[in-house]
């Protein structure tokens, strides 16, 4: 049989190690096109002369592409047979993506649990994006619930990772040279800087987006993201393709730049939630709660870290979870992390 019908719950095992295929080259094509799909327009990532201004030699791949292209690549050893992406945890960008740079990515199995109803589990995997050099340019966990293939197949011993419920300042990884000393913020887009921003704050991002079948169909695509539920209205009962979650993610974080501008590049993800599932024709909103703040040691450089929610049409201000501590309905996306940002 020379077709490949994916893996299914009963196919992993614990220290797997996944090599997945097919490393790509990435160019300016890409960030034209994520721009292009999302209203994504922090001036580090639209601007050589900005990012040379800021001590870079130009102006990366925005984080979440690069995220995207990694996650994608993963895609059909770990989640083609998924009924959905659950969450993310530990999640750290160490090297800046430029175009020209050729991505792979790598996985290990860490965590494996059947469901109840035995007709599915959840998988673990620890994932890792490298470049033409070898050189670890992000990394992150995330668990998917997989279909099982074989009913009567014996559920494997359950093992849930510990995973760390946040990452520490010091265990974030600031770009060689970023340096915030003469930041714009005129060309930035708002004056707002590390000082303005309270712990316990609440920024109301305003703006909406609605979702189009189109838009995430192309967006899938481009990040050759694979799964089924993203493409085949036949393969759910209620005949709905689903929103790729990171699309949420991304459309979220650029709704983000009203009131957030000069949160610049993101660093780490603490964790994530896709609380409920999102289908063409929702419009998409956000949220951001400030969770905690920290110097760094690059010069005029300050981490912000912040909870980031999308929510749909008919949500209640701010609303996260209900009175039984569910999350809300309309609540789409629950993402933890931290960014840089001018002091």
């Amino acid at each position: 049989m020379k077709t490949n019908s994916g893996r299914f719950f009963e196919d992993y095992r614990i220290g797997d190690r996944l090599r997945h295929a097919v490393p790509r080259t990435v160019s300016g094509g890409e960030r034209a096109l994520y721009h292009a799909l999302y209203p994504a327009r922090h001036a580090l990532y639209s601007s050589d002369a900005f990012a040379r201004a800021s001590g870079l030699a130009a102006s990366p791949l925005d984080d979440l592409a690069a995220f995207h292209i990694v996650f994608g690549k993963t895609v059909p050893d770990v989640s083609l047979n998924a009924v959905a992406n659950l969450g993310y945890a530990e999640g750290r960008w160490l090297n800046p993506v430029w175009p020209g740079d050729t991505l792979r990515a790598e996985s290990e199995v860490i965590g494996l649990k059947e469901n109840s109803n035995g007709r599915s589990g959840n998988v673990y995997v620890r994932t890792q994006g490298l470049n033409q050099r070898d050189e670890v340019v992000l990394e992150y966990v995330r668990w998917v619930m997989v279909r099982k293939n074989r009913l009567e197949a014996p559920a494997p011993m359950a093992v849930v990772p510990e995973l760390k419920k946040s990452l520490a300042p010091e265990d974030l990884v600031i770009p060689e040279g970023l340096d915030f000393s003469n930041y714009d913020f005129g060309l930035a887009g708002e004056p707002h800087r590390f000082g303005d921003y309270e712990i316990g704050e609440k920024i109301d991002h305003v703006d909406g987006v609605t979702i189009e079948e189109a838009e995430h169909m192309i967006a899938t695509r481009l990040w050759q993201n694979t799964a089924k539920v993203h493409f085949d209205a036949t393969f759910r009962e209620d005949g709905k393709r689903l929103i790729y979650g990171g699309h949420v993610i991304s459309m979220a974080r650029a709704l983000s730049f009203n009131g957030l501008a000069n949160a610049q590049m993101v660093v780490a993800l603490n964790g994530g939630t896709h609380a409920n599932p999102c289908f063409a024709g929702d419009t998409v909103k956000a949220w951001s709660e400030v969770l905690d703040k920290a110097p760094t040691a690059a010069p005029g450089v300050g981490a912000i870290r912040l909870r980031l929610v999308a929510v749909k049409q008919g949500a209640a201000p701010f609303a996260l979870r209900g009175a039984d501590g569910k999350y809300a309905p309309e609540v789409l996306l629950d993402l933890d992390y931290w960014a840089l940002i001018p002091m």
